[in-house]
């Protein structure tokens, strides 16, 4: 990777509307998504920050000269029953394609096994190839395949699930 990037664990200052950014833009300019979209993200990324509890949950950010170029979450506030769920995965069209998402992943897993969660799963929807290669490289499976509009728009939906 020519340029230099810092993973970091944690918020900072700025990351929920930079996290919330990344997804407006991209998903408006990619797949036609609205404000719905990109407030519902800055909306469960706020409450998610507010009840952050460091013993379950975790959150990481891609840094380039202290500008936040990508996130992924881990939020355990169902680990018990669900699996943590793994949220607000996202690159920005800099670093995309440069192997960063792959580290935000590989972060985000290595964290649920030193936890010892069960499963690791996470929405998205059909047409992010990019990003469900990925995911099967790490050992994701889709296990659901719906339509539906939690996106703000209707989607094919997809859950993707990795049992450690």
């Amino acid at each position: 990777m020519a340029l230099e990037i810092e993973i970091k664990t944690g918020y900072i200052p700025g990351a929920i509307g930079r996290v919330a950014e990344l997804h407006g833009k991209y998903y408006n300019k990619h797949w036609g998504f609205g404000p719905f979209f990109e407030a519902k993200v800055a909306q469960e990324l706020s409450e998610f920050i507010n009840r952050y509890n460091k013993d379950r949950d975790h959150f990481w950010i891609a840094l380039f000269n202290e500008q936040i170029e990508g996130s992924i979450t881990i939020d355990g506030i169902h680990v018990e029953d669900e699996g943590a769920h793994l949220r607000w995965y996202i690159v920005s069209d800099l670093f995309r394609g440069r192997g960063v998402g792959n580290l935000l992943i590989e972060s985000a897993v290595k964290f649920c096994k030193e936890k010892n969660y069960k499963k690791v799963f996470l929405w998205t929807f059909e047409g992010l190839e990019p990003a469900r290669h990925l995911y099967e490289k790490f050992g994701f499976r889709l296990i659901e395949q719906r339509k539906g509009n939690q996106w703000g728009k209707e989607v094919q939906e997809q859950r993707f699930e990795l049992k450690l």
